[in-house]
């Protein structure tokens, strides 16, 4: 062979050497890639060219895909409509997926590992394919009675709701409002999905928010229930010990005082500290903020859940802070009452009446219940585990505690969520913000007491409630028990 021919033999070796690495390299090791992109229109087509998995509760579609009349063959429509939007989410051509839609989306678009064996059985058989199912934790009695106290609130409201079985963590309700239409974005009128998106966005309401999840707010007296759960575990303390409940307390190194919401005292100068969480005190709360240490505080709260990202099923989660006071006592006494700088989501507070309704032990949350196939084997089976090795607080505190919040319930601010012929543990909150916007309401409960299968948070962040008129007993508490009520009918 002559040296030109060698030359040019060598170069064309060479190029297809480096052809077939971009190949591999561009098929193999950055498919992924290519495949996540938004502007990745084929694997768009794609999706819409097969059908999609079912989102259900129970037995029911809360999302389904039905034959198109158009190029994308499958149209995704959502028969769970408003009320279960911020847990589908929803699939747009345009904007992506977001939900369950999101988190799930190898699974209802058939591409996850755990289905192989059925692609291979289509591919076989010559079968359209199809993806899989996703069946949710949620309870429809629940959410339907979650999603109607939430509308019964009137019109422009910001407020959100969770229910969780505390022995498991499954999520047996999820909404929030406002909320939105997903069948809007779904749609292959793009320039119609284009508007509704829009729309949306611009909406200083923000429905297209998972408030749940996805607003961390100052919890007020709710986060009481953390302060005494740190009082008795490290402080020795139980339901009958005294503590300061004087119409004022003073904030070290300030010239300023914390007061009662009601501008008396608790109902002496020293009550127990039933009394106190009975009419949440903030004097009680607050001295007791500053006997703990921060890193007792923080401690508590971390073990609850606070500064963790537990949520893997849906998200983005937005992250509850108990924050490092730096040894600040007129800062740890306003944190201890759930102001400062702590701001907790309405999952979070759920999470910790589970925690205490469950013996102390916190169980991770979670809302997919089963995978399967489009031929419905079981492909995967949610597992219920603990968020830490070790439990938030003792049974014996927990049990304190359990009394603690049906007295609330029965003798003090909590009564509002109150059932006939059940126990109800409970807890109220209302958390100041600024002069110019009215406080966030919350409340908080589980039932029954003595054998507890829901436990409920439920955030009240705007309502066209007069200001005087915002309690977390009064807003909150009715929805908390209906939500009950359907749980345990």
């Amino acid at each position: 062979m002559n040296r030109p021919i060698r030359t040019l033999s060598v170069g064309c070796l060479i190029l297809f050497v480096a052809l077939m690495l971009n190949v591999t390299y561009v098929q193999f090791f950055k498919a992924g890639w290519y495949n996540a992109r938004g502007d990745n229109r084929r694997v768009t087509e794609e999706a819409y060219s097969q059908q999609r998995g079912d989102i259900l509760v129970g037995k029911k579609a809360i999302a389904t895909s039905v034959p198109s009349d158009d190029k994308y063959e499958w149209q995704r429509t959502y028969p769970g409509g408003k009320k279960y939007a911020p847990i589908t989410g929803f699939m747009s051509y345009s904007y992506g997926q977001t939900g369950i839609e999101r988190s799930q989306d190898s699974v209802l678009s058939g591409k996850d590992n755990k289905l192989f064996t059925n692609r291979l059985v289509d591919l076989v058989t010559n079968s359209e394919p199809a993806g899989g199912n996703v069946e949710l934790t949620i309870n429809p009695k629940v959410q339907d009675a979650a999603y109607e106290g939430l509308t019964n609130l009137g019109d422009d409201v910001q407020a959100a709701v969770v229910a969780i079985e505390p022995s498991t963590g499954a999520i047996l309700a999820m909404a929030s409002t406002p909320t939105f239409n997903p069948d809007r974005l779904a749609t292959h009128d793009f320039s119609d999905a284009q508007k509704s998106y829009n729309q949306l966005r611009k909406d200083e309401d923000e429905p297209l928010l998972n408030r749940s999840i996805q607003t961390a707010l100052p919890p007020g007296s709710t986060f009481k229930l953390v302060t005494a759960a740190a009082a008795i575990e490290n402080l020795g303390m139980d339901g009958d010990s005294k503590v300061y409940g004087g119409a004022t307390l003073d904030l070290p190194g300030t010239d300023k005082v914390l007061p009662n919401h009601s501008g008396t005292d608790c109902g002496g100068e020293q009550v127990t500290l039933t009394q106190a969480l009975d009419v949440s005190c903030n004097t009680a709360f607050g001295f007791l903020g500053m006997e703990l240490s921060d890193e007792e505080m923080q401690d508590q709260a971390e073990a609850f859940g606070f500064g963790q990202d537990y949520l893997d099923d849906i998200g983005p989660l937005a992250v509850s802070q108990y924050p490092d006071n730096g040894g600040d006592k007129a800062k740890q006494a306003r944190a201890a009452i759930g102001q400062e700088s702590v701001i907790a989501t309405p999952l979070q507070m759920a999470m910790v009446s589970a925690g205490i309704a469950n013996g102390g032990e916190v169980m991770k949350p979670y809302l997919v219940d089963r995978v399967t196939s489009s031929s419905l084997d079981v492909i995967d089976q949610g597992k219920p585990t603990t968020i830490d090795k070790q439990p938030a607080v003792s049974q014996d505190t927990a049990e304190t505690l359990t009394d603690m919040m049906v007295s609330v319930v029965e003798n003090g601010t909590g009564s509002p969520a109150a059932i006939d012929g059940v126990s109800v543990a409970g807890k109220t909150g209302t958390a100041q913000t600024t002069p110019e916007r009215p406080p966030y309401a919350w409340f908080t409960s589980f039932a029954p007491a003595e054998n507890p299968s829901i436990a409920v948070a439920v955030m009240v962040q705007k309502s066209g409630t007069e200001r005087s008129d915002i309690a977390g007993g009064l807003l909150g508490g009715p929805i908390a028990k209906a939500m009950m009520e359907a749980a345990i009918s």
